[in-house]
């Protein structure tokens, strides 16, 4: 006769049936990271763990404790225990950015290369995270406040062998204006292209460019056309003006790991180009 089920390792010596183990994944509650609480479906980004409880903040800003039980959380759909995160070795600091932390910096004179941005909030994104870089360096980030006109802009900084210039520009996809200005800023400086980078990332807007978990939120929403992105946004997540919006959003973020590929090479591409020794 043959066996319709096979029950070795289910009961133990006395009967009992034995329990089986179940692995449950170790997640490291890093800020922004995006867990559920299965019990009470709040879903939420870690905002700071304290002792045995973790603070999670959901879409709407709402925040709640929580504490940090053995799979407590469903990270990613799936049973998840959080823990406490690692600090840093001793001896071997990390800026934002992810580079070695030079202790006692003594900023370097600022070079006549320049990195442009394209607004405010772009700058101050750029300084939260590669601001140790950028003094090690002696880089200075400048707003563009737009590139409507930035061919004649690239023309009057006069760009040269020691004054590099180096732009980054937001939604730099094929067939956007930002593409079209990008090529005209090269065509205006054709004797000089060499000492000129523009490069960007295919985000409408440099909140874009930040993880929505980091956030608390599934995605950014999809704008229509015509609306403004910053003012649709925030109507449609419920996070009050844009001023509202951009504290939340630059607040969040506390280095590279919070932005997205396509923004962290660009702006590295920058860094390195500028800092390069010129032809």
């Amino acid at each position: 006769m043959s066996r319709t089920h096979d029950y070795r390792g289910m009961f133990d010596t006395a009967g009992t049936r034995a329990p089986r183990e179940s692995r449950v994944t170790e997640v490291a509650a890093e800020p922004g990271l995006v867990v559920e609480d299965p019990a009470s479906g709040f879903c939420g980004a870690v905002v700071t763990v304290t002792g045995s409880e973790v603070t999670l903040e959901d879409r709407f800003g709402g925040r709640r404790i929580f504490p940090l039980r053995p799979a407590g959380f469903l990270y990613e759909g799936r049973p998840a225990t959080l823990v406490r995160p690692q600090a840093a070795p001793a001896g071997r600091t990390l800026s934002a950015s992810g580079s070695v932390h030079v202790a006692n910096l003594k900023a370097r004179t600022a070079r006549a290369a320049r990195i442009w941005v394209e607004g405010l909030h772009d700058a101050a994104l750029v300084e939260q995270v590669w601001g140790h870089d950028l003094r090690v360096e002696g880089v200075v980030v400048e707003p563009l406040h737009g590139v409507d006109d930035l061919a004649a802009a690239v023309r009057d900084f006069a760009p040269g062998p020691h004054r590099r210039l180096g732009i980054l520009v937001d939604h730099l996809v094929e067939g956007t204006k930002e593409t079209r200005q990008a090529r005209e800023a090269y065509r205006a400086t054709r004797d000089a292209q060499q000492h000129v980078l523009v490069t960007g990332h295919p985000y409408v807007d440099v909140w874009q460019a930040v993880k929505p978990s980091v956030v608390g939120i599934r995605e950014w929403p999809v704008i229509p056309r015509g609306t403004d992105w910053k003012t649709g946004v925030c109507a449609a997540l419920r996070w009050g003006e844009p001023a509202d919006g951009a504290r939340r959003v630059l607040g969040a973020v506390r280095s590279y790991r919070d932005l997205e590929t396509p923004m962290i090479g660009a702006v590295e591409r920058l860094i390195d180009f500028v800092t390069a020794e010129g032809d």
